[in-house]
């Protein structure tokens, strides 16, 4: 595997792989006689997320929590994409055609043994006649690669676009560079205990950025990693995935060399950072609700300011509205994207309502006027964002991420769901 010094794709990766496929089947010869299709079975047996030979057998789990559902999502779509490249690419024989026979017939390879069973078709020709500990080696090797790559490209929303720098070690062959990292973060996954933060720790790791303190996002060598929210939609974005961009958010100075950078969230703690109350608003009934989106002016302009300091580094999001400019902490509104709660039926309704002694509307101007965390001690307040995706972002950033519903038509039915969503208690805020 040609893998020195070089920034290399997930594709690639597989290019790479396909040299091992190639010996094997030549090392094999008859009956074999260069057909792939039980080895990569068993492949594809090891990359299911079920199965007696998965390597990572999420399905049997069934991860409920956020951030265990979205994973095992990229398991299920990584996994299938690389079998397909895997067959692709071995259907061209490039390899074979390049190297020719008599030099992929000399490969061997020393693989430790991480216990990845084979499908019994491909026990059988493994260690059949035309096979051996020669083949077993080369074929172990070849599985865990694949599993290294599957799992190396977990937490990118775009895995396919994702650069890393793949250096030659003496210890370590391929991708085993990032065997100690994987295994810190399958245990919290497999554990029920991952959360965003180690999701970027498990990424800088992946990347090779160099960098050990992990905060909502990184920028490095090759690029910029952030959750993979920017862009999209609040209702359909992923909250704990990530996204890269091939961009350098914050540019070195010309007499420096780029370094790697950790973005920082503005109120590390959340808890404990400055509060403010919503104020009274409008105050409303049901009978008033949903709110004609006409009352609201939309944003004229919206960029990411960075803020970068001697030790630490703060992305803020401007937001230009009604004349004036609004900032708020970027990593806290994917803070409030992941606590963010939709209606869901549950319970009593009417009982849930009545624990609440007022109702009322707010502008999000007037939210977002405020300094620190916007909270209220009692009552539901409803903020329309005018259909607005930007509006609806910034309010996730400066509410206190608590009992914060999103809405998506405001109706009787929804809002009924939406009184028993959340903590179920205190003040609740439904954006729309």
């Amino acid at each position: 595997m040609e893998f020195a010094c070089r920034c290399i794709s997930g594709e690639e990766v597989v290019i790479e792989l396909d040299k091992m496929l190639e010996a094997m089947l030549v090392q094999l010869g008859e009956p074999v006689n260069g057909d792939p299709t039980v080895l990569l079975d068993s492949l594809q047996a090891n990359l299911a997320i079920s199965g007696r030979v998965s390597s990572l057998p999420l399905g049997p789990l069934a991860l409920e929590d956020k951030a265990g559902a979205e994973i095992t999502a990229q398991a299920v779509r990584i996994g299938e994409q690389l079998i397909s490249w895997a067959r692709e690419i071995n259907a061209g024989k490039k390899a074979f055609a390049k190297y020719g026979p008599e030099t992929l017939g000399m490969l061997e390879f020393r693989s430790h043994c991480y216990g990845h069973p084979l499908i019994p078709e491909a026990v059988a020709q493994v260690w059949g006649p035309f096979g051996g500990p020669k083949i077993m080696q080369i074929y172990n090797e070849y599985l865990h690669q694949f599993v290294l790559l599957r799992d190396a490209l977990l937490p990118f929303a775009n895995w396919e676009e994702v650069p890393f720098e793949v250096k030659e070690y003496t210890e370590f062959k391929g991708l085993r560079f990032l065997e100690p990292a994987r295994e810190v973060f399958l245990t919290q996954l497999l554990g029920k205990k991952l959360t965003h933060k180690s999701i970027v720790q498990y990424a800088q790791s992946v990347v090779g950025s160099g960098l050990s303190k992990a905060g909502y996002g990184f920028q490095y060598r090759l690029g910029t990693v952030l959750p993979a929210g920017l862009g999209e939609s609040v209702r359909t974005a992923a909250s704990y995935l990530l996204k890269w961009h091939p961009v350098q958010t914050i540019a070195a100075d010309e007499t420096q060399n780029l370094a790697a950078v950790s973005f920082d969230y503005e109120y590390d703690d959340y808890y404990a950072a400055p509060r403010n109350e919503a104020g009274k608003g409008t105050p409303a009934d049901e009978d008033a609700l949903p709110v004609s989106k006409e009352q609201y002016d939309e944003p004229s302009i919206a960029r990411l300011l960075p803020n970068a300091g001697n030790d630490r580094t703060i992305l803020r999001f401007g937001l230009e509205m009604e004349g004036s400019e609004i900032t708020i902490d970027l990593g806290q509104i994917f803070r409030g994207q992941r606590f963010l709660y939709r209606p869901q039926r549950s319970g009593d309704a009417a009982a849930a309502f009545a624990k609440r002694n007022s109702f009322s509307r707010h502008l999000a101007a007037d939210i977002l006027s405020h300094s620190g965390l916007v909270t209220n001690w009692d009552g539901i307040h409803f903020i329309p964002t005018g259909g607005n995706e930007l509006v609806l972002w910034a309010l996730l950033g400066k509410l206190y991420p608590e009992n914060v519903v999103l809405l998506d038509k405001g109706d009787q039915e929804e809002l009924e769901a939406a009184y028993v969503s959340g903590k179920g208690f205190g003040t609740q805020f439904l954006v729309l």
